[in-house]
């Protein structure tokens, strides 16, 4: 059964208000609550080294407490965008596009490289190169988009 972020936008409201939380629901407490979960996921992952896809060799309960802790950092991340207005499905398919923008398909395709070495070893169109040099501060592509 899937679930859409405007449903579990709403369970975490209706959540918050029936428990009277929502006096505690300010962006920065959101936020670090968030950090802290983060945190609580990394725990799970830390001294196993690098973990294949799938993760074949771990125990169904090491799985259902990864999908909790997965499972906490989405429902802050939703609560934290709704208390501060942002509609996180339309950012996150807008967020999409500017990535396809700075991150060409015929300059990075099966690289890792970090972007000011894409552009320093490429010898790409002015349309493409100008995707990826007009950088802003915030390392978003500002190309009128």
């Amino acid at each position: 059964m899937g679930v859409t972020l405007e449903e579990l936008k709403k369970k975490m409201a209706d959540f918050a208000k029936e428990r009277d939380w929502d006096q505690f629901h300010s962006p920065r407490n959101l936020l670090l609550a968030l950090v802290g979960e983060v945190g609580e996921l990394s725990e799970v992952f830390q001294w196993k080294g690098e973990v294949p896809r799938g993760l074949p060799d771990w125990e169904e309960e090491e799985k259902q407490h990864l999908g909790e802790e997965l499972s906490d950092v989405l429902l802050y991340l939703i609560r934290l965008s709704d208390v501060c207005g942002i509609d996180l499905g339309k950012a996150v398919l807008r967020k999409l596009e500017l990535n396809a923008l700075k991150y060409p398909v015929n300059l990075c395709r099966g690289s890792s490289k970090k972007l000011k070495h894409i552009h320093n070893s490429t010898t790409a169109t002015a349309t493409s190169t100008s995707c990826i040099t007009n950088e802003s501060e915030n390392g978003v592509a500002n190309n009128g988009v």
